[in-house]
């Protein structure tokens, strides 16, 4: 085996992704994050010690040039390209390329796509049955016609309020890069935010405990997106927080050093621990059928966990079941 030249070590080191020349099996030269990802000592080793997937191995040691996706060369669940190049005699140049990102957005994308179409298809099918039913039965009774409307009323709204909530998402995606310019004043929007809370359902058996000092600072922000925020927020604890009589929901803003921090809380029946790292997860239910019923679309944490980034800001939520939510925000202050 031919030691490697000066040229050969320049160019494969640098390159920013592994790379190797293989020449008989075994490892002529890695760079450094070859080494890294492989081991510190695999120059002049046997390749297999190195690379342990079979197909990969099969098609370095055969000399073909091409390329490959596989999964777990280096650590389980980890997606690479392999770039194959025959460079003459028994030699072979390998690069490989970090796909995990490229794959873990392939997968999010396929699941919302799949979440979304199983939303919709829902309420669409009620929509369509009672319809057809409507359509094709003439004698129905006056108030089994009058609730089927009611209902296929229900679910278009339903439908609509999914559209709107995925609508909005993309335009905060769009809008993640931009820093918001406006200067806002927080007791506004919170004041805001409680008045449109007022009709929501189950908001009449529920008491609002505002707390707002007088000297709170504003913040740097989009008014129409932090007043989403403080809507989603309210609106999950009247839907979780008032079902009983004489609950109450507190909302709070204090000046937290340099920041802002908004907290809303509830005195519902909390969230198990092993869900709250996922509630920021589009179309993610704790209780999928209560959710639902109560006109939850699933994206609200979603859509107050983007809001908060472009903001610069930290979404933090904490709960105990049998005791109640809080969910904080923490904004830079102006």
């Amino acid at each position: 085996m031919a030691a490697a030249t000066f040229d050969e070590r320049m160019l494969v080191d640098a390159l920013d992704e592994p790379a190797l020349v293989v020449e008989g099996g075994v490892v002529r030269l890695a760079n450094e994050p070859a080494r890294k990802l492989l081991g510190d000592f695999i120059e002049g080793r046997d390749l297999r010690l190195a690379i342990r997937h079979p197909q990969a191995l099969e098609r370095i040691l055969s000399l073909s040039t091409g390329e490959l996706d596989v999964t777990g060369i280096a650590e389980p669940g980890r997606s690479w390209r392999l770039v194959m190049r025959h460079l003459g005699g028994n030699a072979m140049f390998l690069r490989m390329i970090d796909r995990s990102d490229s794959v873990s957005a392939e997968k999010m994308r396929v699941d919302f796509v799949a979440n979304a179409s199983h939303e919709l298809r829902t309420p669409l099918s009620t929509v369509i049955g009672y319809a057809e039913t409507l359509a094709e039965e003439d004698d129905l009774p006056a108030d089994t016609r009058s609730g089927f409307g009611r209902t296929i009323r229900d679910e278009a709204r339903r439908m609509l309020r999914i559209i709107e909530d995925l609508m909005s998402l993309s335009r905060i995606e769009a809008d993640r890069f931009v820093a918001p310019g406006e200067t806002v004043a927080l007791a506004d929007i919170v004041n805001t935010a409680i008045a449109n809370a007022r009709h929501l359902r189950g908001a009449g058996q529920c008491e609002f405990d505002l707390r707002l000092p007088d000297d709170l600072p504003p913040v740097r922000g989009d008014r129409a997106q932090l007043l989403q925020v403080l809507d989603n927020l309210i609106g999950n604890a009247v839907r979780y927080g008032c079902d009983k009589p004489n609950s109450s929901i507190v909302v709070e803003a204090s000046r937290a050093g340099r920041s802002v921090a908004l907290t809303v809380s509830d005195h519902g029946p909390g969230i198990p621990r092993e869900h709250l790292p996922r509630l920021t997860e589009r179309f993610y239910r704790v209780d999928p059928a209560r959710s639902r019923e109560s006109g939850g679309t699933g994206l609200g944490l979603a859509i107050v966990k983007h809001i908060v980034e472009r903001h610069k800001g930290v979404l933090d939520v904490k709960s105990t079941v049998g005791v109640g939510t809080t969910v904080s925000v923490r904004l830079p202050a102006a």
